[in-house]
């Protein structure tokens, strides 16, 4: 929480100190009317006793019945008064403060969760990293906005009420605060024992989170497999889970926000019983002196005014071992150290010509299996690389660490010659395009879509994208054109007229590098042809890495690496494979009777040029 703190609440500090100084000054102020009060009462109905109000000159006080009367009356209106402008003050301070730091935190994590490594993507699960961007986040704010003036005013008003009780009975006063200890002895214990329950109800919510993102992402598929009812058993599984970690937590503040009420009360009644004795009887027991009327007036209300407050600890507690506990896995989030990223003596590099070279490289997403295995090839500007083999060989895998998006384990990938660890970032991704078999849109326009990484692209370089890729023809044919919503992932879109609008995508980037991993693998012949031709284009005069299972859209490859258990097993160009008579002339033989015929294909192209 300290740490959180100082990162990201510097900038707003003026609001929340005005916040701090108003709440204190809030609550002193409303202890005013009490303290006045007692003394009219004293000075109006007791002729002996004097009109004064502590560290307030004599000289400025009233001198006859009426003006203290009236006085009083002035001072109490004032006061109340005062309490509000400064609650308001308050209030509104530390509400600007708090929604300005929960603005900074949000987006620092959000930030801080796109600097990770893929690994953390590939093991955290999607809602346990929602619940720390909005729940998480939101407890801090919460936190900060009205746990904090709560507490302090709880410090203030035990402070202010003491100092002025011990001034006005000292011995009665000890009465009253005997119970202070005690209440901080059962927090202490109630902090000890629920922040655990906390930790597992915010990993709890995130789990909850979790299973209904995905099964709401999945709906089609439980739908289809009909497993409603299997669906509906596991998402009450999680949410008891959530209910028995809520319980615990709700049980244990059951426990302590009577009880703290219940001390808080005593000290009240105690108060109010040894204050009747002294004034009927005089001083009880081993107290001595006189206890008037006003002085007892004032210390019944102090001590209701100290009871209320008490009895409120538990709320700040459990505020506070709520956001601390968001607290630990927002930071948690931040501060995960991050393998792939620049170094300080990163090499820039606006455009780069294309040569890749992988160096003997081996990768594991585990240490002790490796996915790629010694991996050795060079590739000229201009060349297509192209990676074939069974499922789960490792193909894709070798593609996505020319990105960075892994860290190889051994081994050197180059472009240009210089090590891809070396170059920045930013410039490695800027030239390495990247076409995926599992197209991601988003939710907006199709224009939006295709210019998303160019964003500064006209209108007319995005229809020229998109007649590369094949997409101007179809996009025309949609109910708004260019401007169509696809819905989510371009749920409103075909799979290939996702995949069309991707290679658009790349089109209009124009990388040096591009990565092509399983491009057409999920869609129909016919729209493969199409989307090959767009290719074609999209491949031309650049380097590509192509990951393919179906053979025939890199049998033109300047080299094939065929991959089996992650290491290459054969490599050459089609025809030299062929005669090889190894792994990749039985998958070619295997594939050979899906073929199209010339007719067919010329066909299709016709088609697509129509829009039809």
């Amino acid at each position: 929480m300290r740490d959180l703190f100082v990162r990201y609440a510097r900038a707003d500090w003026p609001l929340f100190v005005l916040g701090v100084v108003t709440s204190v000054l809030g609550r002193f102020v409303s202890l005013a009317p009490p303290l006045v009060l007692g003394v009219a009462i004293d000075a109006t109905f007791n002729d002996d006793v004097p009109y004064t109000l502590p560290y307030v000159p004599s000289e400025w006080l009233p001198t006859t019945q009426t003006e203290e009367v009236v006085f009083s009356v002035g001072l109490v209106v004032a006061a109340l008064v005062g309490s509000v402008l400064f609650t308001w003050t308050n209030g509104a301070a530390l509400s600007l403060f708090s929604n300005r730091v929960q603005h900074y935190i949000r987006v620092d994590s959000y930030e801080a969760m796109q600097r990770l490594d893929m690994a953390f993507f590939d093991d955290k699960q999607t809602g346990q990293v929602l619940a720390i961007l909005n729940d998480d986040v939101r407890n801090l704010r919460m936190f900060l906005g009205s746990t904090v003036s709560s507490a302090l005013q709880l410090v203030a008003t035990v402070l202010g009420i003491a100092f002025i009780l011990f001034t006005l009975n000292w011995q009665l006063a000890l009465v009253t605060l005997v119970f202070v200890p005690l209440l901080a002895v059962f927090t202490y214990w109630f902090m000890r024992t629920i922040r655990p329950r906390y930790r597992a109800l915010r990993a709890s919510i995130g789990d909850l989170n979790t299973r209904l993102e995905n099964n709401l992402d999945g709906m089609e598929v439980i739908k289809t497999a009909h497993t409603e009812t299997h669906e509906t058993d596991r998402i009450r599984e999680t949410s008891w889970e959530y209910y028995l970690r809520t319980w615990a937590v709700a049980k244990l503040e059951y426990l302590y926000q009577p009880s703290m009420d219940l001390l808080a009360g005593l000290a009240f009644a105690v108060t109010f019983l040894l204050g009747g004795l002294w004034l009927v009887g005089g001083a009880p027991g081993p107290f001595t002196g006189t206890l008037l009327v006003g002085e007892f007036v004032t210390f019944l209300f102090m001590t209701q005014r100290f009871v209320d407050p008490l009895s409120g600890v538990g709320r700040i507690v459990n505020s506070y071992e709520n956001a601390r506990a968001s607290g630990e896995r927002i930071v948690g989030l931040v501060s995960r150290p991050v393998e792939v990223r620049d170094r300080e003596d990163s090499v820039v590099r606006e455009t780069v010509e294309g040569h890749v070279e992988y160096d003997d490289v081996t990768f594991s997403y585990r240490s002790d299996r490796p996915v790629v295995r010694n991996l050795s090839f060079a590739a000229d500007a201009g060349d297509t690389i192209a990676f074939v083999g069974p499922t789960g060989a490792g193909k894709s895998t070798a593609a996505k660490l020319l990105l960075r998006l892994y860290e190889v384990d051994s081994g050197t990938i180059r472009v240009d010659g210089v090590d891809v660890r070396a170059l920045a970032l930013d410039s490695l991704r800027s030239n390495v395009g990247y076409v995926s078999q599992d197209v991601f849109l988003f939710d907006g326009s199709v224009a939006e879509n295709v210019r998303y990484g160019s964003f500064d692209a006209t209108d007319e370089e995005v229809e020229a994208a998109a007649r590369l890729a094949e997409a101007h023809a179809f996009v025309e044919n949609l109910p708004e054109g260019y401007e169509t919503r696809v819905g989510e992932r371009g749920v409103k879109l075909s799979g290939g007229q996702r995949q069309r609008i991707a290679i658009a995508r790349a089109m209009l980037q124009n990388p040096a590098i591009l990565v092509l991993d399983e491009a057409t693998s999920s869609v129909d012949t016919e729209t493969e042809l199409l989307i090959q031709r767009g290719l074609a284009r999209l491949t031309a005069d650049r380097t590509t890495l192509v990951i393919a299972h179906r053979l025939s859209t890199v049998k033109d490859a300047d080299l094939i690496l065929v991959v089996d258990d992650g290491e290459v097993v054969e490599r050459g160009t089609h025809d030299e494979l062929l005669d090889h008579g190894g792994l990749y002339a039985t998958l070619w033989n295997v594939q050979a009777g899906a073929e199209a015929t010339e007719e067919f294909i010329a066909e299709v192209v016709a088609r697509a040029d129509r829009g039809t």
